[in-house]
């Protein structure tokens, strides 16, 4: 019995975190999310990503709770209307609140370096 409860409140946070369920980022329709983003980069530059590859600050790469790896996904920041393709190759916290964790130079081209933070649309693309 506690490992079919387990197994469904994994399969609940596994829904939320893809956005599947209105619980932390809010859909518009389509496959298109909407929520926070934050960024990463400096001491996590050459350790391994849960992907097993080496984590490159200056790619254009990304940590999801869920989302498949190598998986591609649009994100738009809200606040100017920059956008980035990056590529899905390492894991989030399943707590956290945000919905993406991006590259420093993903974080870059979308111009949230200083804010360290951003309102974003995601889009799966492939």
């Amino acid at each position: 019995m506690r490992a079919k409860i387990i197994g469904i409140l994994f399969s609940f946070l596994s829904l939320s975190a893809c956005g599947l369920l209105n619980t932390g980022s809010s859909s518009t329709g389509a496959g298109v999310y909407q929520g926070e983003a934050s960024y990463y980069g400096g001491k996590f530059h050459g350790r391994k990503t849960a992907s097993g590859e080496k984590f490159d600050k200056n790619k254009l790469t990304a940590a999801h709770k869920s989302l498949a790896f190598n998986t591609k996904v649009r994100v738009k920041n809200l606040d100017n209307g920059k956008e980035v393709t990056v590529r899905i190759n390492d894991r989030m916290p399943q707590s956290s609140k945000r919905v993406i964790d991006l590259s420093e130079a993903a974080a870059r081209k979308i111009g949230m370096i200083q804010s360290g933070v951003a309102r974003v649309e995601l889009q799966v693309v492939r």
